[in-house]
């Protein structure tokens, strides 16, 4: 049934975020379907095209058991701590040439990204985000998701993340990696990008959520709160490794990111 783009909210703190994201996303692409999968009451919203259960998977995180379900021929799922600032354009076309789209995760050097779980992969392939993910329904995609649920149940992993990059690893599927500006996860990139460099589309930050994983956080809900503090955030990260957050001018600016305690 055409294009159109699925949340799994668990909980009610998820259901509130995905109200949020959705009424981004319908905001740039208005006509475009949404449906959310919850365990919630279907909330009165206008948003949501269908509202359907999420269903009853032992030993599978829900968005894994809610992925197979899309009733879209092309289908953009989106984490709830997402939101949508330009429209899709057409985005959607990617499907015409592959099965499955999405983009690297961040933090690349770090061991957790890094990881697999059978599979050993070169650093040029890390694991891939899975907050934002364009799929068709194809029986190569629908082989791709069962396999991606075996594994997740065989490894007994709590991140997806660790299968997803065996799969892509192995598999055959047709995958294309998708642009930072689809899967922005951090938004200081734009402090960078010049203007015809991209179009910021989809932001996807764990701040989002941040009041729901520590007490006293405050509710983060536009970008502009969000950019602010991940400025403050991207200093820190270089200060705490007694580095200046701007490389002084004369320096290497490339060093840095080899020369420091935390390196491997």
């Amino acid at each position: 049934m055409g294009d159109g783009v699925i949340y799994v909210a668990q909980g009610a703190d998820y259901l509130e975020l995905a109200l949020a994201s959705a009424g981004t996303l319908v905001a740039h692409n208005p006509g475009l379907a949404v449906d959310l999968f919850t365990d919630q009451a279907p909330p009165p919203s206008a948003l949501f095209a269908q509202v359907h259960p999420i269903p009853h998977a032992p030993g599978l995180p829900p968005k894994l058991a809610c992925l197979p379900l899309s009733r879209f021929d092309r289908t953009l799922y989106l984490d709830c701590d997402t939101l949508v600032v330009n429209p899709f354009g057409d985005l959607f076309d990617i499907l015409n040439r592959f099965d499955l789209a999405l983009a690297h995760d961040v933090r690349r050097i770090w061991a957790l990204i890094r990881e697999g779980h059978l599979e050993a992969t070169p650093y040029a392939f890390p694991q891939h985000n899975a907050g934002v993910m364009l799929y068709r329904q194809s029986p190569a995609m629908a082989a791709f998701l069962a396999d991606w649920a075996a594994r997740y149940r065989a490894a007994g992993r709590e991140r997806d993340q660790i299968t997803l990059k065996d799969l892509l690893w192995a598999s055959d599927i047709r995958f294309y990696v998708l642009p930072p500006e689809f899967n922005l996860r951090r938004v200081t990139l734009m402090d960078a990008w010049e203007p015809l460099d991209a179009l910021p589309t989809i932001i996807h930050s764990h701040r989002l959520l941040q009041h729901l994983r520590a007490s006293g956080q405050p509710r983060v809900q536009s970008l502009t709160d969000l950019m602010a503090l991940e400025r403050v955030a991207l200093a820190g990260e270089w200060l705490a490794l007694g580095l200046e957050p701007q490389t002084p001018a004369g320096e290497n600016p490339a060093a840095r990111f080899t020369d420091r305690p935390d390196a491997e």
